[in-house]
Parts: C-alpha cells; structure tokens; sequence
C-alpha cells in the first residue's frame, strides 16, 4: 500500500493519496484544486487514480474532488450523512457510516464523525496484504495532532446561530463513541497543521496515534472522565477568528466548486495594455511584492497579496469574487512565479487571472501613507483600526484601537467611518498591507502605522526608559 500525505503551507491543509501496487489504482481524499501535484504522483508510482472523495463540507479552501474527478475520470465520492441541511448538491456517490472504497487490497471505511460539521468522515484505512485489521485513519478536521476541528465555524461562516453547542456535544460523542474505541496503535493522519484555522492549538506534527491523542491530548482527560461540560467550555474557549471567505468556501463547496479544465497559461502583458484597463476600471492589479517594497511605490488602487507560503489565505482576505468580477493583473518576477500565485488563488476561487506584468513603468503610481508610532500620538484619526485576531488585540494593543481582524475588514466596511482617515497596524505590517490594501481599494482612506503593533511597542519601551 501507498500512502502519500500532499501538504499545502499556504493553508496549512494536508490531502492523501492511497495507492494499491497490486491493482495500480489510487483514491484521494481532501484535494485541493491545482491538482497537477496528485496526478504526477500517481503517474510517478504506476497509478491510476479511480477515486475522490473528501471528509467534509470544507469551509478554508475550495475542493478540488470535482476538478480532479473531471481530469482522470474518476468516481466521486462524498458523505450523506449530516442530515437534509448538510447534503451535496452535485452528482457522486454518497457514503454513510460503515460505507467502503476498495481499491484491490485496501479498504477505506467512512467513519460518520459529525462535530466540526455534521456529515464530517473520517476515513479508515486497512491494507489487507498486510493484515486483515485497520491500521491508518485520516481523521480530517476531526481529530488533529493536539487539538480537535472546531465546532463553530458553522455559527462563524455559515449563518448558523449557537450551532456551536450542537457540534461541541457531538464531537464529545464522536470521541467517546468512534475515536477512542478505535486501538491505541491506529496511526492519525489529520487534514490540517498548524497555522490552519480550523482549530485553536494545532500541532506541526504531521501524524499521530489513538494512544497518543487518548493520553496526552488536552481533551483526553475529560474523556476520561466523561466530563462533557467541562470539555465543551475548554473546547470553545479562545477558537480564533473565522475568516469571512469562509462563508463562500462552504456554499461553493456545498453545490459543488466550477471545474477550470485546462488552463491556458499565463502570458505576459504590455503595461500600455494594462494601463488603458485600469483608466477603464476594467481589471485589478495584485502586486505580490513584500509590503516593505510596496511602500516604497505601487500601482495605485493595487491589492498587495505578497507570493509565499500564505497567497492563498492573503488573496481571500483581499478578494471576493462574488462582487467583484474584474480579472486580475499579476505583478510577478516572471512567468514562474505568477503561475504559482495563479495556483495559489485558485484554492480559494479566485480564477479570474488575465495574465502578469513584471513591471510598473508607464503605469500609474502611488506610494501608499505611513505615519510614525511617535506621530500616531497627535495625529487625528477617525479610527485606529487593529487588523490582529481577537486573541492579540486581547493580550496588547495600541490604547483607543479597535479590533477586526484583516480577513474580515472587507465584508466589515459597514462598520468603518467612510470619512476621515483610519490608521491601521497588525504585528508586523504583513496582514495590514493586505488589508489595507483592499480598503484602499473599497475607498477609505487609510495609513498604515510604520512597523505596526511590533514597532509601536518598540517606540513605547524607548519612551519609557
């Protein structure tokens, strides 16, 4: 048996890919929608892949089951558990409780695990060359390495009002009742790391076991000691702010995610091109700079999604393709990196790429406004805006800020003065030159606090010395 753990930095999210030798034939579970990685993979080891499937409703990133499916001709599986509220709205074959894939030796049992979502599976794996008992379980956003999914996105992201309760209760039961009478030497392969949102204390490591988790997890106690109360108020206690594009994640997913097919590649385009577009406003510019370089001077009315490791979580703080249809410029290096910020994007539905550019000259430009943590003290701002999570606005912030955080300001501007100037920060200026990028961009007026929140504690320790 084959067994291949696919991870994406970007969002912290892993996808499998499990593989008979025997048969050379593949399944794999949670894709992401650049799927050229799963399919060389499968071409690497002789393998065809004859199956997809997914744990969940996913609410951080847009499926790629359905692209995959589409590419390779493969069935598509998904849960029908849940409920009439929580069931897929496109063509593939439903899996309940003690359903099972089979690719020649190998079995793969769905497993209904509801709490982070109420059709949540988990998948357990049994290779039979090598013995008739399970050995692998991926548990999805169900049980992580340290921490368990958790059980109010729905309330967060979907419209859902106090749901929180409900999947806290059943992801007790679901431990009680599936994971915990699963053997100690079960090995876990979980759908996310840490830095995911999809729970408060993930762990880096990229696998566990029942033992493991049973023992010395910090739900293990209460599990022990059937203390259902006490493990619904640790377990709700300090979640971290759901991003707002994870509302739209869960309805595409839902209804199922548009297949791109084959993409065109990108071309590289004539700035006096680009120029007549944006006078035109019929495109938007994505400098992927570092925000230190995008002060210095960008295109004006530019979103700042910097290339790395989180372009993806960037792009959805930055972009709603829901409202705003325009394509996008890539300011980009070259051909290289504007694809894979092209891949990046599209995890999270932004597909619309008209192509790059790998300067600004001849474009119109802006350098966008700064002020000083010693100016910030006499400067008169409609608001001064904390783009940071609840959590660490909570542990030290700049007196008389507010809190929203920077994946939320775009589906917020309600709650923004439309007059006067804002000042924002985050920790370090990454998050706020995205966010503040996009506001821009919305039509506020906005300064960007030199150094953020980091900069200004520095500045306030020199005062104080």
């Amino acid at each position: 048996m084959l067994l291949e753990r696919i991870y994406d930095e970007d969002l912290a999210q892993a996808s499998y890919l499990i593989g008979c030798q025997a048969k050379g034939q593949a399944v794999v579970v949670d894709a992401r929608r650049d799927i050229q990685v799963y399919q060389d993979l499968a071409a690497k080891n002789g393998m065809k892949i004859v199956a997809v499937t997914e744990t969940h409703i996913h609410a951080d990133y847009l499926s790629g089951t359905r692209e995959l499916a589409a590419a390779t001709d493969a069935a598509i599986f998904v849960s029908g558990e849940g409920g009439a509220d929580w069931q897929y709205e496109f063509e593939a074959e439903r899996l309940l409780d003690q359903s099972t894939i089979t690719l020649g030796n190998i079995t793969v049992t769905a497993l209904h695990t509801p709490g982070h979502t109420p059709e949540h599976l988990s998948f357990l794996v049994t290779d039979g060359a090598f013995s008739d008992k399970p050995g692998f379980l991926l548990s999805g956003d169900f049980v992580f390495s340290g921490d368990l999914g958790r059980p109010d996105l729905l309330d967060e992201a979907a419209g859902g009002t106090d749901t929180r309760f409900a999947g806290a209760h059943d992801l007790f039961l679901s431990l009680k009742n599936k994971f915990l009478t699963l053997p100690d030497y079960i090995q876990i392969y979980p759908g996310h790391g840490a830095g995911s949102a999809c729970g408060k204390a993930l762990g880096a490591i990229p696998s566990s076991t029942v033992g493991y988790e049973r023992n010395f997890a910090w739900w293990g106690h209460y599990l022990e000691s059937n203390d259902e109360a006490g493990f619904v108020e640790a377990l709700l206690d300090g979640q971290p702010d759901a991003h707002a594009y994870f509302g739209r994640m869960k309805r595409e997913n839902r209804q199922g995610p548009a297949i791109i097919g084959k993409r065109t590649p990108l071309t590289e385009l004539a700035t006096d091109d680009v120029a007549a577009a944006l006078a035109a406003d019929a495109i938007g510019v994505v400098d992927t700079r570092h925000h230190t370089l995008v002060h210095e001077g960008t295109v004006a009315g530019a979103l700042n999604i910097p290339a790395g490791t989180k372009a993806a979580s960037y792009g959805a703080w930055a972009v709603d393709p829901e409202t705003d249809q325009r394509p996008l410029v890539l300011l980009a290096p070259d051909s290289k990196s504007a694809t894979e910020m092209w891949d990046h994007l599209i995890r999270v539905g932004i597909d619309k790429v008209a192509g790059y550019i790998t300067s600004l000259d001849g474009l119109p430009l802006y350098v966008p406004r700064t002020i000083s943590p010693a100016e910030l003290a006499g400067f008169d701002a409609a608001l001064l805006l904390d783009v940071r999570n609840k959590t660490e606005h909570t542990a030290g912030h700049v007196p008389g800020s507010e809190q929203l955080s920077a994946g939320r300001v775009l589906w917020n501007t309600n709650t923004l003065p439309a007059n006067g100037v804002i000042v924002s920060y985050c920790q370090s200026g990454v998050r706020n030159s995205v966010a503040a990028s996009a506001l821009r961009r919305a039509g506020f007026n906005i300064v960007e606090l030199e150094g953020s929140y980091s900069g200004w504690a520095n500045w306030k320790q020199l005062q104080n010395a």
